[in-house]
């Protein structure tokens, strides 16, 4: 396989990248250059280039049109365009064509054409789809961060005209990449599923969130040193009280200064914490560009009046080899690491100070949401509140248990952040996306089975691989999920597993259906569906009438649906009467679904994993006997009700086999993926029938 990335904006180089130096030389060459070192030891990639573009400037000699080798298989392309100087990312759109010309005469040099293109950013996804069509190769799409999340981050109000244009013109360029793009990788369900969803061009099925890696290594050991140790003391008094960091580039977006005002405003993180913000590698303020200079300014403003001399330090350099150092520092001191950017798309810096043994305080928006979740390391807070951010971090740093808690599960969970995996998943998707690129048919099969996914089809791994298996041997049985989760979580947790590709998703607990590409890796809603269950649906008013409900909270913000209201219960299943009669009383009509004892989910009346397979059923003009389900679960129950030949893995809870409207199913002896197996021959054993192939 022979990958090129394209990737216009910033300063890059193979080593030593002076991130900072311009506004745009930020954490996407990281995530660039950690993805192409992992893509350069996975077995089926044997080249990789990355193509971007070539300046003169007095940024140095290295940036100029020409080649870098960084290793016998990967190589740094440096492409000339019609303007020869360097520029902001702003302009960048000025130069795609004349790039995409360079690009295009060289790969007609190569010995053979790549096997796909990676573009990054939207500026570099135009270029990506001006070669895709003189040459017909598939291109995947990174956005980074998304024009529409920063107007919406920006508060439209106080933005100037030229900014609020500068935007818009972005957010039509970012349109047309994500309409056209092949695939487009996401590093987290925000981005998928919130961040995306702000455009027209919207389409979740070609979606998939693959989490960036970071490496690790130099942070899980790394120690302070002498010369990060002698770059911070000169600007705080008592130089060994714990250490609230902060590390960004100075632009609008981090939203720097509100975490000094944050600082100054509280009496006890300024009597018992320092703060220290290491904000890029600059010269004098005259020196920067306008956005970094006002926002370095904004920053001494804000430690001027609420006169912090003495308790912020504010280094004008370091190198990139300080940065485990760095972390290092603020541990030793029992700190914490803060991210107050307005919107994060991910947040590499937060895997770093987790792996270093830091807590975390962050924005609620954006890919901090997804870390801490998985890690349950520290705090989110919205990014608009100085107090918010101040109250959690005086919540961790006052509370030792608290900070050791969160110190230790983030240095454990973030393993889970791989760049092996992720490079392996993205080889097989596009491994999956170029066999499927010639025109062809999804053809149903004569039976279908669905499976619900969490406890079901996964939580063992031996018995995932032996249903792989089998289901290899089963070309005539069509796979299906039916899910509580949104279908990028259900694609992700899927392919992390390995389970076969299936070929319809019932996702977000019957609400949603989509049905897998002809290229076998993308997959489009059903509309109709959509429009059947949206009939008599209220949801603002059903939120409303539960708003204040005893016993149930709300869920996370990513768990709500158009058509799915998520809450937590704690309890048996007697507060589903109680909910019904209470929206009854006011006139609304809703399907309530309470499982594992926790969850409770409010859908349209119509809608449940049951009716969208009964849906599916005739659809595919199959009979009741050539359609099997399986689950383990209260949310399980409307599906297995509606399917004659149900099964109930071992696994089970919610007393779903004591159950009298589910007498018909099998209740399996094996648990998991392999009481899946075990239920469909039962059944088909039972009917005389032998396995269809």
């Amino acid at each position: 396989m022979f990958v090129v990335h394209v990737a216009l904006q910033g300063c890059l180089r193979a080593t030593d990248v002076s991130y900072g130096l311009t506004p745009d030389t930020g954490g996407h060459i990281k995530y660039l250059l950690e993805l192409v070192a992992a893509q350069a030891r996975t077995p089926g990639i044997d080249r990789i280039v990355i193509a971007t573009r070539g300046f003169n400037s007095e940024y140095g000699d290295e940036y100029r049109p020409g080649w870098e080798r960084i290793d016998d298989k990967v190589e740094i392309l440096r492409l000339p365009t019609v303007r020869p100087e360097y520029l902001a990312k702003e302009e960048l759109f000025t130069e795609t064509t004349s790039f995409a010309e360079y690009l295009l005469e060289w790969l007609g040099d190569q010995p053979e054409a790549p096997t796909c293109l990676h573009a990054h950013y939207a500026d570099a996804g135009t270029v990506a789809e001006l070669v895709r069509a003189k040459t017909g190769i598939p291109f995947l799409f990174t956005g980074h961060s998304l024009g529409r999340v920063k107007r919406a981050a920006m508060r439209t109000g106080e933005m100037p005209a030229e900014t609020a244009a500068v935007l818009d013109r972005r957010i039509a360029i970012e349109e047309r990449t994500f309409a056209a793009a092949d695939l487009v990788i996401a590093s987290s369900r925000d981005e998928a599923e919130v961040q995306y969803a702000a455009y027209d061009s919207y389409e979740p099925g070609k979606i998939r969130i693959i989490e960036p890696g970071s490496d690790l290594d130099a942070y899980r050991g790394a120690t302070t040193t002498d010369a990060v140790d002698a770059m911070i003391a000169p600007f705080l008094r008592e130089p060994d009280k714990p250490v609230v960091l902060a590390i960004a580039r100075p632009v609008a977006k981090k939203n720097l200064p509100m975490l000094v005002e944050a600082f100054g405003r509280d009496p006890w993180l300024r009597e018992n914490a320092n703060l220290v913000i290491v904000a890029g590698t600059r010269g004098d303020l005259c020196e920067l560009g306008e956005e970094a200079a006002g926002q370095m300014r904004a920053i001494l403003e804000a430690i001027d009046r609420h006169d912090l001399y003495g308790r912020v330090a504010v280094p004008k350099t370091h190198r990139p080899a300080d940065i485990p150092a760095l972390y290092a520092h603020a541990r030793a001191r029992g700190g914490i690491f803060v991210n107050p950017a307005l919107n994060e798309p991910f947040g590499l810096t937060l895997l770093e100070a987790a792996a270093s043994g830091l807590p975390l305080v962050a924005t609620d928006s954006g890919g901090p949401n997804d870390i801490i979740e998985r890690c349950n390391n520290g705090r989110l807070v919205n990014p608009h509140e100085p107090d918010a951010i101040a109250g959690a971090c005086r919540a961790i740093l006052e509370d030792p248990a608290l900070h050791a808690t969160y110190a230790a599960n983030g240095a454990r969970a973030v393993d889970a952040y791989d760049w092996t995996r992720h490079a392996e998943r993205c080889r097989q998707l596009v491994e999956r996306l170029v066999a499927g690129a010639k025109p062809a048919q999804i053809i149903h099969q004569p039976q279908l089975l669905v499976c619900d996914i969490d406890n079901t089809l996964t939580g063992s791994d031996a018995c995932i691989q032996a249903f792989t298996r089998w289901h290899a041997r089963e070309t005539a049985l069509d796979f299906a999920v039916a899910t509580g989760r949104s279908l990028h979580s259900a694609l992700s947790i899927l392919e992390q597993q390995a389970a076969p590709n299936p070929k319809i998703i019932i996702s977000s607990v019957g609400t949603e259906i989509y049905f897998l590409e002809p290229n076998g890796v993308t997959y489009r809603r059903d509309r109709d569906w959509s429009r059947r269950i949206a009939t008599g649906w209220q949801r603002r008013r059903i939120a409303a009438a539960l708003a204040n409900y005893p016993g149930i909270a709300p869920q996370a913000p990513l768990e709500q649906r158009a058509f799915k209201l998520s809450y937590l219960a704690e309890g048996d299943r007697s507060i589903v009467a109680g909910i019904r009669a209470h929206l009854q009383r006011r006139g609304l009509a809703a399907a309530v679904i309470h499982s594992h004892g926790r969850y409770l989910d409010i859908l349209p009346v119509t809608a449940s994993k049951g009716a969208a397979i009964t849906y599916l059923r005739q659809r595919l003009s199959l009979p009741d006997e050539a359609v099997f389900a399986a689950g383990d679960s209260g949310n399980d129950i409307e599906m297995l009700r509606s399917v004659p030949q149900s099964i109930i893995v071992a696994n089970y809870s919610d007393s779903l086999a004591s159950r009298s409207d589910l007498s018909h199913s099998y209740v399996a002896r094996q648990s998991h993926a392999r009481g899946i197996i075990e239920g469909v021959t039962h059944f088909r054993t039972r009917a005389g029938r032998a396995p269809i192939q």
